[in-house]
């Protein structure tokens, strides 16, 4: 039998949700221990598009302002038409009389994991650890390692992703796929790229293309389609997801066939695109006991809405909030209650997890549901939807991504 070891709070993956859930737990005065699979951070996908939420979130947990000087923030997202090459919508992010001063910027997964990871204890994540199955003993659970090894924990946190161990335990549904795939890449231009800092999008076709400045010398840009039988080709072939991008991106500024062109065949990355059914998330198990997900583990969505790693943000801050409320001294402290009455860790931290999962409930499941629906109507190719869509529906979509961004997921205190 392996090594056994004992901590208070556990996080299985060292990703967005993981990384914040931490770093709000030490901000707080609570320390926990981050598991990672992998031998180092992975930061797959390149970057974000980091929406007003995200930045409250990032704020809170105190890392906001060292992002901010590295990452430019956008003027304004443009959506246009991939069959007509004209704009079909315009919106400022400086000047809009209803979001005023709405900050956006595009930013680099890398380094906001590390930003996370730097003002984490030394030790909070440990590497090359792989959590193979869970046990439960008695109010402890008990995580059986790759390597032989038993973590005992008061408080399971599930962060991670997609194809969530955790998730798996606690009782929810596997995520299913969209019938979409994403091509993902990330351009540099040792001299500056020169462009505009504008989140842009195009569509049509079946086709969505994206394109985005993080900063003066990085460009990430993102393009989704529906894959046919012969596209499976290309899924192990930096090469010919090059090809397949600048042959499907139909009128778009030369400039912008440029960036792909550009982009280094490391720093192109496909996956299939992949949703927790949103019924799952309002009737499904979010926490069982003192296990819970949260980050992809909880809400997998279509990035059709970018707000994928925002609201992983927004977890980890409500969830060690949570967490730091049951663990209070002023919870702990009843005068009128005799010793053996009182709640032990393990119930006070249950009944934290359960308030999380009533906080994040409704929220996850309206980010997983208009992300999906606005990625039916912009990748669609039938020409009814596509003329309602350029015509009708672009500003309408467009202003859906501030609405979902106008959320606060509060500050880290429990008073």
């Amino acid at each position: 039998m392996g090594t056994e070891i004992v901590e208070d709070i556990v996080i299985v993956g060292a990703g967005i949700a993981g990384l914040t859930t931490a770093l709000g737990l030490h901000r707080m005065g609570l320390q926990s221990l981050v598991l990672e699979s992998s031998d180092s951070l992975r930061a797959t996908g390149f970057a974000l598009v980091t929406w007003p939420n995200a930045w409250k979130a990032l704020d809170a947990v105190g890392i906001g302002d060292s992002l901010r000087e590295h990452h430019v923030q956008l003027d304004g997202f443009v959506a246009a038409s991939t069959v007509s090459g004209c704009a079909t919508s315009h919106m400022s992010f400086k000047v809009d009389w209803k979001h005023e001063g709405t900050e956006v910027r595009s930013l680099e997964r890398k380094a906001l994991l590390e930003a996370l990871e730097k003002d984490l204890p030394t030790g909070t994540i440990r590497f090359t650890s792989k959590v193979v199955s869970i046990e439960e003993a008695g109010n402890l659970k008990l995580l059986h390692m790759a390597d032989g090894s038993i973590i005992k924990t008061k408080a399971l946190i599930g962060c991670d992703g997609v194809n969530s161990l955790v998730a798996n335990w606690v009782g929810l549904e596997k995520p299913a796929f969209s019938g979409r795939w994403s091509i993902r890449g990330r351009a540099e231009y040792l001299g500056g790229h020169g462009l505009e800092p504008n989140f842009l999008q195009f569509y049509g076709n079946g086709f969505r293309f994206g394109l985005v400045p993080c900063d003066e010398k990085s460009v990430y840009w993102f393009f989704t389609w529906i894959p046919s039988a012969q596209d499976k080709d290309i899924q192990e072939n930096p090469a010919m997801m090059r090809q397949f991008v600048l042959s499907n991106l139909g009128k778009v500024p030369e400039a912008l066939v440029n960036v792909v062109e550009s982009t280094h065949l490391g720093s192109i990355y496909v996956a299939p695109l992949k949703f927790r059914k949103p019924w799952n998330v309002l009737w499904g198990e979010i926490s069982k006991g003192n296990v819970c997900v949260a980050g992809d583990a909880l809400h997998p969505m279509t990035p059709d809405i970018g707000q994928g790693g925002c609201s992983a943000l927004e977890d980890g801050v409500v969830l060690a909030r949570c967490i730091a409320k049951a663990l209070s001294k002023d919870s702990r402290r009843d005068s009128n209650l005799k010793v053996e009455e009182k709640e032990d860790d393990c119930n006070r931290i249950k009944k934290g997890l359960e308030q999380f999962a009533k906080e994040r409930r409704w929220r996850s499941f309206e980010l997983i549901s208009t992300a999906y629906v606005v990625g039916l109507i912009q990748q669609s190719d039938r020409k009814v939807i596509g003329f309602l869509r350029e015509n009708l529906l672009s500003s309408f979509l467009s202003g859906l991504l501030l609405k979902r961004s106008a959320y606060d997921c509060g500050k880290l205190n429990i008073s």
